[in-house]
């Protein structure tokens, strides 16, 4: 079965939001087994819809709508679906009742022309779940072949759509498509290295791969979040699925080494909060060139408290000389991130200090290029630093420090 996904609103084509929602419903429909060759944005014109719906419909089995459900002039994609199917709109009363509840319950009353996300196309069944005032629905219609073809329509909310597009409309491509194997996969996240130096790492494991088909290899760079190996498998249930998967990583781990930091969710900062819970070791952290990103991600995992005490942000020298006890001189060298990773170790009692100072840009400083990161981890057994490179603009380059420093000392935990 063929699913094309079309993502509805002018603010899509104007850049003013970014269509996530798109890329999303493709993973999940790929997740399920299911064909996607197209995505489509298109404005809130009706003549422009309907042309993208008519030669959605006639090139695929199944359409999702994403967006246009709202009570305003311009949310038009149930009049244009309702045209697709030849049909006129109809007044749901116990849709109308649901959401005139929902402003109810929050002691507001509700608009009137809210009522216009009550009205569904005649034939059509609105998705069970409704986290919004905006119904989804499932709209049987028949293509220009005489087949029949299905138009589903969600909010573009992204909360709402991905409740719906899991609950009901995923099950119901699955069951209409006869597919009855799972597809399923696992990510190896890693950082240290580049995507075509991972590829060259792993290319006689890929050819293996293609000699077998199934599973299967594929890659993609996330940027600050590393870069991900994605394995994956066919089979005839989850068990056989999750078999597949678990040989397919035992085979990959040894080939990549220290590089994988985490797997499927796993991000660098709760990996490294995991690691210091179980060891039973607290964390404080300095900070210049990164201006408290460090500590903004750590913060940001649950749990943190427990290990996290603090940091400083050292952004001036005169913080770094007069709080962290750095010694007067040059600030972007390794010995001055040994001194603030000590610093703040020692300042504010934790058992691991780490530290990062350099250059963001837009100028060179100390007659270091920009993207000159000296790093640091520090313990009452000692110290470690280094000096990285790194690429790209002053929020990249915060960026890429903060997780740089991160691997730094998720390595030295489990050395």
């Amino acid at each position: 079965m063929n699913v094309e996904v079309v993502a509805i609103g002018t603010e899509l084509l104007l850049g003013q939001i970014v269509d996530t929602n798109s890329s999303w419903i493709g993973q999940e429909l790929a997740a399920a087994g299911l064909n996607s060759h197209y995505q489509t944005k298109v404005g809130d014109n009706p003549d422009r819809i309907r042309v993208v719906l008519r030669q959605a419909l006639e090139r695929s089995d199944a359409v999702i709508c994403c967006g246009g459900l709202g009570p305003t002039q311009d949310d038009i994609t149930r009049e244009m679906i309702a045209e697709m199917m030849g049909v006129e709109l109809e007044l749901r009363q116990d849709l109308a009742d649901t959401i005139r509840a929902m402003f109810e319950s929050r002691g507001r009353t509700m608009p009137e022309n809210n009522l216009r996300q009550a009205m569904v196309p005649v034939g059509a069944s609105p998705i069970p779940e409704q986290p919004g005032t905006a119904p989804g629905l499932i709209c049987p219609t028949v293509g220009a072949d005489g087949k029949e073809r299905v138009l589903y329509a969600v909010p573009g909310v992204p909360y709402e759509m991905k409740e719906m597009v899991t609950g009901t409309i995923i099950p119901d491509l699955r069951a209409r498509s006869g597919e009855t194997s799972v597809i399923r996969s696992r990510v190896l996240r890693t950082w240290g290295t580049s995507e075509s130096a991972l590829a060259e790492l792993l290319a006689d494991r890929i050819d293996e791969l293609d000699e077998i088909g199934n599973p299967t290899l594929a890659f993609l760079a996330s940027g600050v979040e590393g870069l991900k190996v994605r394995i994956t498998a066919k089979a005839a249930d989850d068990a056989a699925a999750d078999a597949l998967l678990d040989e397919e990583q035992s085979v990959l781990e040894p080939l990549i080494g220290h590089i994988v930091f985490g797997i499927d969710d796993d991000n660098m900062e709760a990996v490294v909060i995991k690691a210091m819970a179980a060891q039973g070791l607290t964390l404080a952290a300095a900070e210049s060139v990164t201006g408290g990103y460090v500590a903004g991600r750590l913060c940001a995992v649950p749990g943190a408290s427990a290990v996290f005490r603090g940091g400083v942000v050292a952004y001036h020298p005169e913080v770094k000389f007069g709080v962290l006890g750095v010694p007067e001189g040059p600030v972007v060298t390794e010995e001055a991130a040994v001194a603030m990773a000590e610093g703040v170790r020692m300042g504010l009692g934790a058992d691991v200090g780490i530290a990062t100072t350099g250059v963001a840009g837009p100028a060179e400083s100390e007659g270091h290029p920009v993207g000159t990161v000296c790093l640091a981890v520090s313990t009452s057994e000692g110290s470690i630093a280094t000096t990285v490179r790194l690429p790209g603009d002053r929020e990249r380059i915060r960026q890429f420090s903060a997780i740089t420093l991160l691997d730094l000392l998720r390595r030295q935990l489990a050395s």
